[in-house]
């Protein structure tokens, strides 16, 4: 990393692509403002905008990656899961001998 690299908040991130979404300040109005380089300002653009994705949701593209990847891990839980072996219901029956000293 740059040793004279900035560090913001996301709340100010959030803030500047607000601004930046409302249409009333453009990218060179930001970098002039705030002193924030333009690749730095369409990349917080990019990840921080809302995407429409019904009438009444809208997600970032942030959330969105997130999303994906936890359908990710998902898929592959239950892929493991499926290939589990098959156990009888007379194993999995808790009224088996095993439970009986246990259970009473």
């Amino acid at each position: 990393m740059a040793k004279n690299q900035r560090h913001y908040t996301p709340e100010f991130k959030q803030q500047i692509v607000d601004l930046y979404n409302a249409g009333g300040t453009s990218y060179p109005q930001l970098e002039r403002e705030y002193g924030i380089n333009r690749s730095t300002l369409s990349s917080w653009v990019k990840q921080l905008s809302p995407i429409k994705v019904s009438e009444d949701e809208s997600v970032t593209l942030k959330e969105y990656r997130a999303l994906q990847k936890e359908i990710q891990r998902l898929k592959i839980e239950n892929e493991i899961l499926k290939k589990r072996p098959p156990y009888s219901q007379k194993n999995n029956n808790r009224d088996c001998d095993f439970y009986k000293g246990q259970l009473e």
